[in-house]
């Protein structure tokens, strides 16, 4: 069964045919995502695993004239595995939180659900379409944790029309980057990029082009450019740059022209959130893009982030997202 008819997520529905992915919804009493959950239920990409009490699960799912019969659904309050789960909590947090305080940490939804993808018991978690960010990605930081070598996670956005496809970074978690934190995220927007079969070609954006202008800003998204190609030499890079430079070929002959960078990079690493939060918002509101995230990347297993204001679709989609993370990595 397709549920997304869009060329990005009918791709991403092939690559799941079969497997199943079991991913886990904390709130499992949103209409919204129990909606979601039902569709996803009805294919072979996803078994959703939902979080709460079973009966009042039922009770909104009837109330909503959706059938429930046959979905997976865990009673975090009353969990057979519940001793296990708080000794590999426990341990996890190497003595920054007693047995009790664990006990206690466990009744929320999200740090539940983060433990059981931790135990291997689901392969990724999407939350926050009544949570906030921060009540999603701090289990994933405390329990799942970033994978070696990388320090921090940051949210990136598929920036889609058509068959038009961007990776816009960082959009959603770091205020602020030195040169190797930038370095750093731009290294994995591209890992990103290539496992939704875009080829990475990387600008890391500035308000200046390979020293048309000199100040510590500039100066720091050069060397994270200078860090990057070394962290990642086979893929294309320019930086620091500016985006006309980077998008334009007629600018970037102007402004770059002995740059492997000739106005067709596809991942736009911008120097502060709030530049990368503006960029995606004037790329979906005025440039017509479809604006899919955010989607954490760095992390050992994938956890996702839904906006308070995200529909049944876009519950639908991060989900097939995470499963495709979960089934790439």
């Amino acid at each position: 069964m397709t549920i997304v008819r869009r060329d990005l997520f009918e791709e991403i529905q092939e690559k799941l045919a079969g497997k199943n992915v079991r991913i886990v919804f904390p709130e499992a009493t949103d209409t919204r995502v129990l909606t979601a959950a039902v569709k996803l239920s009805l294919t072979d990409n996803v078994h959703p695993v939902l979080l709460g009490n079973p009966e009042q699960v039922k009770e909104v799912a009837n109330s909503q004239f959706l059938r429930s019969s046959g979905l997976e659904i865990i009673d975090h309050l009353n969990y057979e595995g519940y001793d296990e789960m708080v000794d590999a909590f426990v341990e996890r947090r190497a003595g920054k939180v007693t047995r009790e305080q664990a006990q206690e940490l466990l009744k929320d939804v999200n740090y539940f659900g983060t433990m059981l993808v931790y135990m291997g018991k689901a392969d990724g978690l999407v939350s926050g379409a009544i949570h906030s960010t921060g009540d999603t990605v701090r289990p994933a930081l405390q329990i799942i944790k970033t994978k070696p070598g990388v320090k921090r996670t940051s949210g990136a956005f598929i920036m889609s029309r058509n068959a038009t496809r961007f990776i816009f970074a960082d959009c959603a978690i770091n205020p602020t980057l030195d040169a190797e934190g930038l370095a750093e995220v731009a290294v994995e927007s591209a890992k990103t990029a290539k496992s939704f079969n875009v080829s990475p070609k990387v600008a890391m954006l500035s308000f200046s082009t390979l020293g048309s202008a000199v100040t510590p800003e500039s100066q720091k998204v050069a060397e994270a450019t200078s860090i990057f190609r070394e962290k990642a030499p086979t893929v294309p890079v320019e930086g620091e740059i500016q985006f006309d430079a980077a998008f334009v070929p007629g600018v970037a002959k102007l402004k770059a022209p002995n740059s492997e960078i000739q106005g067709d990079a596809n991942v736009y690493v911008f120097p502060s959130l709030e530049s990368g939060n503006i960029g995606y918002k004037i790329a979906q509101r005025l440039g017509g893009f479809e604006a899919i995230g955010p989607i954490l990347q760095g992390l050992n297993a994938p956890v996702n982030d839904l906006s308070r204001g995200c529909d049944e679709i876009d519950v639908i989609k991060l989900a097939l997202i995470t499963a495709l993370q979960a089934i790439s990595k």
